[in-house]
C-alpha cells in the first residue's frame, strides 16, 4: 500500500523566508481541525475524482482497444457513452446509432450485455439491439470494474487516513484534510510546536516559501484582488499537498487498470465536483480559496448541483438572470425575500462556493434493484413471470458478490413494483432467514407478490416491472446477549437457543429487526431470583418498526422508475447504488438492553429525559474542549442545515419556506444535527 503522496521538499524547490505578511492568516485552531474533517475549516481539502467516459472506458478496456479508436457504448438503438475520439467527430448521447455512424463509419458500437430469459449470467450478444422485447440490460460488468477502481484507491491511500465515499458509479469524494495535516507536520515541524502561550487563536508563521510548484495542474486564475506574486499561505500549500495525493491516485489507476480520470481539489464537496468537470479528460483542477470567486463568476448557476430544475427556473425568473456573477450582486435580504430564509440562505452562500457537506464513506449497497420497462407493454401473468426469473438471477448473482453464500451480508426483504399507466402497484414480504438464500427463493417470493397484486384486477396492461431487494444486515450468528449471563436455568438455555436460532420466516416477524428480541421476564409465576436478567431493572418501551413502505406512501418515489447512474443516461436497468426501500430500514442493528444508549461512550440511560441531559454533557464537553470557529459568512446556521440534509437543499414549501426550517426552530440552537448511521448528508452526483 501506498503511504502518501510524492515527498517534494519545498525548502528544496522554493526560496525560503516569504517577504510579506509575517503571520498567517490561518490559527493553530484551523491546523487542528483539519486532522477531524471539520467541514468549517478554511484549511479543509477535498478532492473528486471522476472517471473519464466511464462506460466507454470500461469496453475499451474489456477489449483492448486503443485509445484513439472511436467508440460509443450502444443500449437498443441509442447510445448511453461516447468516448472523446468519437466526440471529435459531432457524436452525441442524442444519436442514433445509425447517426452515429454515418458521422464516423469507423465508429465501434459496442453493445451492453443483457440478460435472457434462462441465463445464469449477462452475456455480451451480437443481436441484443434486436431483442428488445426478450433481453435485458444488465450494467453489472460497470459495477464490476467500479469496485476494482475504489479498491484500487482505497489501497492507495494509508487506511488511517481516508474518507472516501463513493458518489456514484464512476465518481468519489476524497476528503484528504487529515493527510494533508499528517503531511504538513512532516514537511514543516515547526506546525507541530504547541501555540503560544498555549492559547489556540494564535495565528501561525507564514509559510517559509514564496513560490509553489503546481505542476500540470490546470489552475484556475485568481481574482483581481490578488496576483501569483502575493505569498501563498497555508491554505495554498494544503490544497497544493492535496493535488499531490490525488495526482499520484490517478497515476495508480492509471497504472493498474488502464482508466484515466479527472480531479478537481477544493475546500469543499461542492467546488471540486465542479473542478473535476473543468479540465476533461485525465487532467486535474485545482481550486485555491482565493480563486473561488473568480472561478464560479463564469458559471450559471443553473450548472450547480441542486440549482438547476424548478429552483433554478424559480431563481432566473425572479432575478431576470442565470450568471452567478450577476446573481451574487443580489443582497441576501433580497434572496430571503423571493426564496425565503433558508433557500434564499442557501442560496446566497451556494453560490460563493460556501458548502458544509460531509465526506460520508459509505461503500456498502442499501439495496439492490433489477428493473425493466416494456415497449410494447406485456399483457399477462405469464409474460411477467418470466421477467421475473431474469430479475430473480440478476439479483442473486449481485448478492453472490456481497457474501450471501457466505452468510456475509443478506437481504431482509423484498418488493415488487408494478406500473400500469400512470399507476404503480407495490408488494412487500420478508425473505426467510432460516435457509441459505438462493435464486429460487428469490423467483419463489417474487411470483407470490407478483400473484397479489394481480388480485386487485385492472393490471395489465404493465409497462414496466421491477423487483429490489434491501434491508441488508451483516451475517452475524451465535452471539448472546449480556442478559444470558446473569440468569439461569430452563430461561438461559432458552435465550442460547434463540441467540443459534434465525428469525423467523414468516413475513410478519421478518418485518422487524432480527435483534428485536422478546424479553425475558420473570411473569410471577414462580422462577429464581434470576428472572428476567438485567432487563428488568430497565423501563423499556416496544416501538413498532416496520421494515419496509409502499414507495407511493414515502414521499412518491418509485422503484419501477429508476435514475441515471453516475454521468451516463441509463433508460432501462438496474441502479449501482438503488434506492432506499424505506427511509431508514438499510441499517438496522439489534437493539440495546436499554431503549437508550450513547453512541459515543455506549453509556445506558433509562429514559428519554436522562438521555437528553446526557446528550446536553457531551455538547458542553465538545464546546470547552474545542472552541468552534465562526465562518464568515452570511447566517451559518442557516447554511449549517441547509447543509447537513440529504441533498444538501433544504426542502421548501409552497411558499419558498422551509419544512426542515420550521421543524428545526423547536430544537435546542446550536444543537449539531445527528446523521443516522448509513445516511448521507449530501449526494452529488
Amino acid at each position: 500500500m501506498s503511504s502518501s503522496s510524492p515527498r517534494n521538499s519545498f525548502r528544496d524547490t522554493s526560496p525560503a523566508g516569504a517577504p510579506g505578511r509575517r503571520r498567517s492568516r490561518f490559527t493553530h485552531r484551523h491546523l487542528a481541525q483539519m486532522a477531524s474533517y471539520n467541514t468549517t475549516c478554511p484549511l479543509r481539502v477535498v478532492a473528486h475524482i471522476d472517471l473519464d467516459c466511464f462506460y466507454a472506458q470500461a469496453e475499451m478496456v474489456r477489449l483492448g482497444i486503443p485509445e484513439d479508436q472511436p467508440l460509443a457504448v450502444q443500449q437498443w438503438q441509442g447510445l448511453i457513452a461516447v468516448n472523446y475520439p468519437a466526440r471529435d467527430f459531432g457524436i452525441g448521447r442524442h444519436c442514433t446509432v445509425t447517426e452515429a455512424k454515418k458521422l464516423c463509419p469507423k465508429l465501434i458500437s459496442q453493445h451492453v450485455a443483457t440478460w435472457r430469459e434462462g441465463d445464469v449470467k449477462w452475456a455480451y450478444r451480437p443481436d441484443a439491439a434486436a431483442n428488445i422485447t426478450t433481453d435485458k440490460v444488465s450494467l453489472d460488468p460497470y459495477r464490476l470494474e467500479s469496485r476494482r477502481i475504489l479498491a484500487v484507491i482505497r489501497d492507495h491511500l494509508p487506511s488511517h487516513l481516508q474518507k472516501v465515499e463513493k458518489a456514484g458509479i464512476d465518481e468519489v469524494f476524497v476528503d484528504l484534510s487529515a493527510h494533508v495535516h499528517a503531511i504538513l507536520l512532516e514537511r514543516f515541524p515547526e506546525l507541530a510546536s504547541p501555540p503560544p502561550y498555549d492559547d489556540p487563536a494564535e495565528q501561525l508563521p507564514m509559510p517559509p516559501v514564496s513560490v509553489l510548484d503546481w505542476q500540470a495542474d490546470a489552475l484556475v486564475d485568481l481574482d483581481e484582488e490578488h496576483t501569483e506574486f502575493d505569498d501563498p499561505d497555508w491554505d495554498d500549500v494544503a490544497i497544493l499537498i492535496g493535488s499531490e495525493i490525488a495526482r499520484s491516485v490517478r497515476t495508480a489507476i492509471r497504472d493498474k487498470l488502464r482508466y484515466t480520470c479527472a480531479a478537481g481539489i477544493a475546500k469543499n464537496k461542492m467546488l471540486s465536483k465542479l473542478g473535476s468537470a473543468h479540465k476533461k479528460p485525465n487532467q486535474q483542477t485545482v481550486i485555491r480559496n482565493r480563486a473561488i470567486r473568480h472561478f464560479l463568476s463564469g458559471f450559471k448557476f443553473t450548472k450547480i448541483r441542486n440549482l438547476g430544475g424548478k429552483l433554478g427556473d424559480e431563481i432566473s425568473q425572479a432575478f431576470k438572470t442565470e450568471q452567478v456573477g450577476e446573481l451574487a450582486a443580489v443582497p441576501v435580504e433580497q434572496l430571503k425575500r423571493k426564496l425565503g430564509d433558508d433557500t434564499g440562505t442557501w442560496v446566497y452562500n451556494t453560490i460563493r462556493g460556501i458548502d458544509l457537506s460531509e465526506v460520508n464513506a459509505r461503500t456498502q449497497l442499501k439495496s439492490m434493484l433489477s428493473a425493466k420497462s416494456f415497449r410494447p407493454d406485456i399483457n399477462s401473468i405469464d409474460q411477467a413471470t418470466k421477467w421475473l426469473r431474469i430479475f430473480a438471477a440478476d439479483i442473486f448473482s449481485r448478492l453472490v458478490e456481497e457474501g450471501v453464500l457466505e452468510n456475509k451480508r443478506r437481504p431482509r426483504a423484498i418488493n415488487l413494483h408494478h406500473r400500469q399507466g400512470g399507476q404503480t402497484r407495490s408488494r412487500q414480504n420478508a425473505i426467510p432467514q432460516g435457509r441459505q438464500l438462493d435464486e429460487e427463493t428469490l423467483f419463489d417470493l417474487a411470483k407470490t407478490l407478483l400473484n397479489q397484486i394481480s388480485l386487485d384486477g385492472h393490471v395489465w396492461p404493465c409497462s414496466n416491472l421491477s423487483l429490489s431487494v434491501g434491508g441488508f444486515e451483516e451475517g452475524i450468528t451465535g452471539n448472546m446477549g449480556i442478559g444470558a449471563f446473569l440468569i439461569k436455568g430452563e430461561e438461559a438455555q432458552a435465550l442460547k437457543a434463540s441467540s443459534r436460532a434465525s428469525v423467523a420466516g414468516d413475513a410478519s416477524d421478518a418485518l422487524h429487526p432480527a435483534g428485536k428480541r422478546r424479553r425475558i421476564d420473570d411473569d410471577g409465576g414462580g422462577g429464581g431470583g434470576g428472572g428476567g436478567g438485567i432487563q428488568r431493572f430497565f423501563t423499556r418501551k416496544q416501538p413498532s418498526v416496520g421494515l419496509g413502505v409502499d414507495v407511493r406512501n414515502n414521499g412518491g418515489e418509485r422503484l419501477g422508475n429508476p435514475p441515471s447512474l453516475g454521468t451516463e443516461m441509463v433508460s432501462d436497468g438496474m441502479m449501482d447504488s438503488a434506492h432506499e426501500l424505506s427511509r431508514g430500514q438499510s441499517n438496522r442493528h439489534r437493539t440495546p438492553i436499554t431503549d437508550y444508549m450513547c453512541r459515543r461512550c455506549d453509556a445506558s440511560l433509562d429514559s428519554s429525559e436522562a438521555f437528553q441531559s446526557h446528550e446536553d454533557w457531551h455538547f458542553a464537553k465538545d464546546l470547552q474542549e474545542e472552541e468552534r470557529v465562526t465562518p464568515t459568512f452570511a447566517n451559518l446556521q442557516s447554511a449549517a442545515a441547509a447543509s447537513s440534509g440529504r441533498t444538501g437543499l433544504p426542502k421548501t414549501g409552497p411558499a419558498g419556506t422551509s419544512a426542515a426550517g420550521a421543524a428545526s426552530s423547536s430544537k435546542r440552537a446550536g444543537r449539531p444535527k445527528k446523521t443516522e448511521r448509513g445516511q448521507s448528508k449530501l449526494n452529488f452526483g
